[in-house]
């Protein structure tokens, strides 16, 4: 079961992070942390005006594809994303399997002015902590990795902080969670997390079963036009797209093609 390799891998990777910087001593930098977490609900809920709503990935490898931008320059990707209309930008910082760092967020967050997911394997408040220090404006918490209790004790504690949280889901115990624990920004992924396989009905599935005022974020496999004019026509806001953007010739005329794919 990958996940739960990936998962007692972050466990492991944080107890020494605790030891290096203690969480006292983290909360400390942020009373000079000069960035103020931004509303993402905005920017990231569909209007008549911009019905597609894109949060485009900065991301290096993953555990199915391995490697999937060999000159990967994260400041650079997200610049451009930025450039050409994203509305967020999600920033892996998990280090072994998808080759993330921490210090993309702050590099990124320097230059670029768009909203930043810190996308990871959240399992304590230390990484909460760690995200706005970094200058992360949301966080994502992966439902089917964590208890209800815990999700709901995560999510609370991030909105405290004042991140927000975009909660991903995979099937319909997952959505219950999300559901207790008040999401307002759920992602549906199409990948199965422990067998990576693709399910693009998902959607169709758990979309009806969310409540009304949410913002739905798809996420995997979204690669054309096609699939992002179904996927809004049945509700969904936004889409998280990374792998994709790694593998075109030119991000600026993807990202253009994706944001008028209704028009």
């Amino acid at each position: 079961m990958i996940l739960d390799e990936i998962i007692e891998k972050t466990k492991e990777d944080l107890e020494r992070r605790k030891v290096e910087i203690p969480l006292d001593l983290l909360g400390r930098s942020l009373a000079s942390n000069p960035y103020a977490p931004r509303d993402v609900k905005k920017y990231l809920a569909s209007t008549k005006d911009e019905p597609i709503r894109v949060i485009a990935e900065v991301k290096k490898a993953s555990p199915s594809k391995g490697i999937i931008k060999e000159d990967f320059d994260p400041l650079a990707i997200a610049q451009e994303y930025s450039a050409n209309g994203a509305n967020a930008i999600s920033v892996l910082t998990e280090p072994h399997y998808f080759k993330g760092d921490l210090e993309y967020l702050t590099q990124i967050r320097r230059y670029v002015s768009t909203p930043l997911l810190r996308k990871d394997f959240i399992v304590d408040k230390y990484q909460i902590v760690e995200a706005l220090v970094y200058g992360a404006d949301f966080i994502l918490l992966i439902a089917k990795a964590l208890s209800t209790k815990e999700l709901k004790e995560l999510y609370e504690y991030a909105l405290y902080i004042g991140l927000e949280v975009l909660v991903e889901i995979h099937d319909k115990e997952d959505l219950t969670k999300a559901m207790k624990c008040g999401a307002n920004i759920v992602g549906i992924n199409h990948r199965n997390l422990d067998t990576f396989e693709m399910d693009m009905q998902l959607c169709d599935k758990l979309i009806p079963m969310i409540p009304n005022g949410k913002i739905i974020v798809a996420e995997s496999g979204v690669s054309n036009t096609e699939t992002i004019k179904r996927l809004s026509s049945i509700g969904a806001d936004a889409f998280l797209i990374g792998e994709h953007f790694m593998k075109v010739p030119s991000i600026k005329d993807e990202l253009e093609t994706f944001k008028n794919a209704t028009k």
